[in-house]
């Protein structure tokens, strides 16, 4: 339970900034862990990042537009949202640390690249 203002239950420290570099580090320490290393390789990590986008993709796949935009207001479905877009990036996450690729910066790099091949009208 968080307390008035929002923050964590009482008497519990204050959760740290979450950063995308500690996210990573936290999915290769896990896999280190449990010796998963060998099977994360770049064909296998974006194979299960294509199975988790095809999980969230299934949850919406037959709703409405409207049913779609109201989705997070029913828990379960909420909840099942909101897993497989942990896992899909998760798996994103663990496919940049493995080719070295910073995902922020790639985005930042496309961003830029769409601004002026879509200009303003």
């Amino acid at each position: 339970m968080t307390d008035p203002q929002g923050g964590p239950p009482h008497g519990q420290p204050p959760h740290e900034p979450l950063d995308v570099a500690k996210l990573q580090r936290r999915l290769a320490d896990f896999a280190t862990a449990r010796n998963w290393q060998p099977y994360h390789t770049p064909k296998n990590l974006v194979a299960a990042l294509s199975v988790e986008a095809s999980e969230l993709v299934e949850i919406f796949q037959w709703l409405t537009p409207e049913e779609s935009a109201g989705v997070m207001d029913d828990p379960d479905t909420a909840h099942r949202v909101t897993d497989e877009v942990a896992d899909v990036l998760a798996y994103l996450l663990q496919f940049c640390e493995v080719l070295g690729i910073d995902p922020l910066a790639a985005l930042d790099a496309k961003i830029d690249r769409n601004e002026r091949r879509f200009p303003r009208p």
